[in-house]
Formats: structure tokens, sequence, C-alpha cells
């Protein structure tokens, strides 16, 4: 169960806020890394997890900037498939730029924006549950009702939140498609939303080398209110892990 004592109020740098900061991070494996603070709750839910008869796994934690950069410029120049909520191939090339823009942000956070940069983000399956030699998708069909890993979206409806996590993109609001396999550490990952704020990343798009620059900025306040701030709140069932004035 989430521990108050576990989660500290931190002192969050803009680096760190926009992924090119990796401090405050704790390495599970070569490339795969999560918060520091939020590991003990990690294992936490795992162990909980395995008593159940789920092998909880990671398949993505944290994510620098460069890397997101380079799936999104992959993406806008069309190095990889982008798709729709129906998970269809989107065909780019008679799309303008803002609209090739608006495309992208359904499965594909803005550099600078993800909260994968925070390392309180994770995805998550369960490996026994990974039928032999199938692949790991991460489409929304396996998470539903007759996909591999149905049983463990509902354990964890259940149970995530006792540890502290939860998930941001559980209902489609209007920006990014619904992520099932999408957790949140809240009581981290609050405290960098409020960090990150329209100015931070206006710079940091200007001074990057990001496909697609002048649409993002010509558009920035309405990306930033439907795709990057539209998530799905919850507050925690022990209140007293986050201060009052973090909850969003």
């Amino acid at each position: 169960m989430l521990d108050d004592k576990r989660v500290n109020k931190l002192l969050i740098r803009n680096a760190q806020v926009v992924g090119q900061d990796e401090y405050h991070l704790s390495w599970l494996s070569p490339k795969l890394a999560i918060h520091n603070d939020m590991l003990s709750a990690w294992k936490d839910l795992v162990s909980h997890a395995k008593q159940s008869g789920f092998e909880l796994s990671i398949a993505s934690g944290y994510r620098s900037f460069d890397r997101q950069l380079s799936i999104w410029n992959k993406k806008f120049n069309g190095e990889l498939a982008v798709r729709d909520k129906h998970n269809n191939i989107i065909e780019l090339d008679h799309l303008n730029e803002t609209d090739k823009v608006m495309a992208i942000l359904t499965y594909s956070a803005l550099p600078g924006a993800s909260r994968h940069h925070w390392g309180t983000d994770i995805d998550v399956y369960a490996t026994n549950l990974l039928p032999n030699g199938k692949s790991l998708q991460l489409e929304p069909w396996e998470y539903q009702e007759q996909g591999y890993f149905f049983p463990l979206s509902q354990w964890l409806d259940q149970h995530a939140n006792e540890f502290g996590f939860f998930f941001p993109y559980s209902q489609d609001r209007g920006g990014i498609a619904i992520e099932p396999w999408h957790m949140s550490f809240q009581p981290l990952a609050q405290q960098y939303e409020n960090k990150l704020t329209l100015p931070l990343l206006a710079n940091l798009i200007g001074t990057s080398k990001i496909s697609g620059k002048k649409a993002i900025l010509a558009n920035l306040t309405s990306i930033f209110t439907q795709y990057i701030t539209n998530i799905c709140h919850t507050h925690l069932l022990d209140n007293n892990a986050i201060n009052k004035e973090d909850h969003g």
C-alpha cells in the first residue's frame, strides 16, 4: 500500500520536466528506468500482482526528449506509421502540416511534453499472459474483453490506486487515444504536471530540430489544452499521500 512517508515534495529542474535530465532515475536494466521515488511503490505493486497470478512488467518507462523527438520526426516524415483511434494507418502525404501534427498527437506525445520524460509513467503488461509466439503490441484490444491482458486490466482497475497509480488515458477525452497500458504514479507525476508550462514548452520547441515546428508553435496553446493537460485525473484512496496543493 502507498506510504505517504515515501512521497517527497520534489525540487524539479526544468530539464527534468522536458526529458533532458536523468539524475532522478533508477535503472532497472540498461534500457529501462523509472523515477527513484517511485521504485518502492512499483515493487509493492509487482509483489501484490504476483500474489494474484500476474507477472507485472514494464514495456516502456523513462523516455528522453531525444528519443521522443526521434519518434516524432520519423512519424512526421513517413518513416513510422501513424494510426488513428481505430488503429487504421493514416496516409500523411496529402495532409497539411497542421493536420499531420494533430494526427501524430493521437498516439505520440509532443517531445518535451511526454509523461514518460518524468520517469513517473510506465506502460505495463503481464509477461505470463502473453501467449507463446506472440509479440506485445500495446494496442487497446489486448487489454479489452477477450484480449490477453483483460484479467490484468480488471485487477489493476481495482488495486493500482491503492499503491498510488492511476491511468491518465483510460477514457477518450478528445485528445490522446485510450491507452489502457499507460499507468502513472500520481504523487510524483502531479508535481511534474504542475511544472510543465506553456512558455517552457514553447521555448524548447522553438530551439529544437522538430519536424512541423511552425505548425506546432502556431497551435501550441490548443495542443497544450487538448493533448497535454487533458487527462483522466483521479484521487488516491490514501488522500494524505499527496499535499492538497498538488491535486489537479
